[in-house]
C-alpha cells in the first residue's frame, strides 16, 4: 500500500465518493486562439481516465494546467484536494507526468535517471533503492537498471518514464500519448503496466490519446474532446450504445448526392465525411439492401459498403461530423496556430 501526497490509498477499488482530479470551467487563451474552453470534469480515485480527441484538440493543454505548467485563464482545478493555482507545490507533489515528447538523460543510465528524479522530490538515500527496485520491477527493467539509455530501445524508454513518473509515489499520474510512435506489441505491453498500476497501486491515471482502440480497451471512461471542448464523457461501452443499433459505411464518389437521395428515401441519421457517407440505423442488414437500391436508381456508384457496430471514431464522427482521422490530417495548421498565438 502506497501512501502518495498524504493521502493514504487503497487498493483493488476505485472509490466513487472521492474526486482526487476536479476542473470546472476550465479555460486556456492564448491572445484570441480558446487552447480549452470550459472543461469540466471529476476522475474519482482509481480511475483510468482517458482524454480522446486528434492533435490540436486542447489535451495537452488541459493536462498541463492540471500539472501547473500553465496558469489557467479562467476556471478552477484541483489535484488530490490541492489548488492548481494557490497551491501548486502540492499539486506537484501529488503527481507523476510522462510527457508526449522524449525526457530521459540518453548519457544517464537508467538508475541514474531515476535517482536524479528521485532527488527532486526529496526522497531520501536510505528509501532510494527501494523505491528504485520497486518501480524497474514494475515495469520489467531490472536486467537493464545500468545500462545508458542511448541503448535502449523507444518502448523501453516509455516503460522507463513511467517509472520515473513513479519514483515518489504520486497520488495521480499523467500520461500524454503514452503510446505514441510505438510498434502494436509494445502498445499493448505498455497497456498491460498501466493496468497492472492501477490494480496494485489503485493509482488515479489520466491519459492523452487519439488511439481509438487504446481509449477503448484501457480507460474506465473517456471524455471526447475537439477544439477545446469536451464534446462527450461517459464509460466507452455507454458512448457506443449511444448511438443505437448498427453502423453503415459507404464509401461513393457521389457522397453528397447518395446522400440527400437517401434521406429522402427514409434514412435519415447519415453524416459525410472523407468520400463516404455513414449511416445509424437499426437492423443494419436490412436497410442495406435500400441504400444500394437508391443508390442504384439514382446512378451512384458504390465502391463498398461496410456494416459494423458502432465505435468511438463513430462516436466522435456522430457528435464532430469528422473522424479522428480526418482532424488528424488539419492538426497540423491548428497547432501552428496555437504555437504563434503562445509566442504573443
Amino acid at each position: 500500500m502506497w501512501f502518495r501526497g498524504g493521502r493514504l490509498k487503497k487498493h483493488h477499488s476505485i472509490c466513487n465518493t472521492v474526486k482526487i482530479i476536479q476542473t470546472k470551467g476550465l479555460v486556456k487563451r492564448f491572445g484570441s486562439l480558446t487552447a480549452v474552453d470550459h472543461v469540466s470534469v471529476e476522475v474519482p480515485e482509481g480511475e483510468i481516465f482517458g482524454l480522446l480527441g486528434p492533435n490540436g484538440a486542447g489535451k495537452t493543454t488541459l493536462i498541463s494546467m492540471l500539472v501547473t505548467m500553465r496558469r489557467p485563464t479562467f476556471g478552477s482545478a484541483s489535484i488530490n484536494g490541492f489548488d492548481v493555482k494557490k497551491d501548486p507545490a502540492n499539486v506537484r507533489k501529488s503527481i507523476g507526468i510522462v510527457f508526449q515528447d522524449p525526457s530521459l538523460d540518453e548519457e544517464l543510465t537508467a538508475y541514474e535517471n531515476l535517482e536524479l528524479h528521485a532527488a527532486m522530490y526529496g526522497v531520501s538515500k536510505k528509501e532510494l533503492e527501494k523505491r528504485v527496485e520497486e518501480v524497474i520491477t514494475l515495469v520489467g527493467l531490472n536486467e537493464r537498471l545500468n545500462s545508458v539509455v542511448k541503448t535502449f530501445s523507444g518502448g523501453m524508454r516509455r516503460r522507463l518514464e513511467i517509472a520515473r513518473g513513479l519514483i515518489h509515489r504520486p497520488a495521480v499520474l499523467f500520461l500524454d500519448e503514452p503510446t505514441l510512435g510505438l510498434d502494436p506489441q509494445t502498445r499493448t505491453a505498455i497497456w498491460e503496466y498501466i493496468r497492472k498500476l492501477r490494480k496494485e497501486h489503485g493509482i488515479t491515471i489520466m491519459l492523452t490519446t487519439h488511439y481509438m482502440e487504446e481509449a477503448d480497451g484501457l480507460c474506465d471512461r473517456v471524455a471526447i474532446i475537439d477544439l477545446g471542448k469536451i464534446i462527450a464523457i461517459g464509460k466507452p461501452q455507454d458512448l457506443k450504445d449511444a448511438l443505437e443499433g448498427d453502423t453503415i459505411t459507404v464509401e461513393t464518389t457521389e457522397a453528397k448526392k447518395l446522400m440527400v437521395a437517401v434521406k429522402k428515401a427514409g434514412i435519415t441519421e447519415c453524416s459525410r465525411h472523407d468520400g463516404k457517407v455513414t449511416f445509424c440505423v437499426k437492423s443494419g442488414e436490412k436497410k442495406i439492401p435500400k441504400i444500394v437500391g437508391v443508390a442504384k436508381e439514382k446512378g451512384i456508384p458504390i465502391k463498398s459498403v461496410n456494416l459494423h457496430k458502432p465505435t468511438l471514431d463513430d462516436v466522435f464522427l456522430h457528435y464532430t461530423g469528422k473522424t479522428i482521422r480526418e482532424e488528424n490530417a488539419s492538426a497540423l495548421d491548428t497547432m501552428r496556430m496555437r504555437r504563434r498565438a503562445m509566442r504573443r
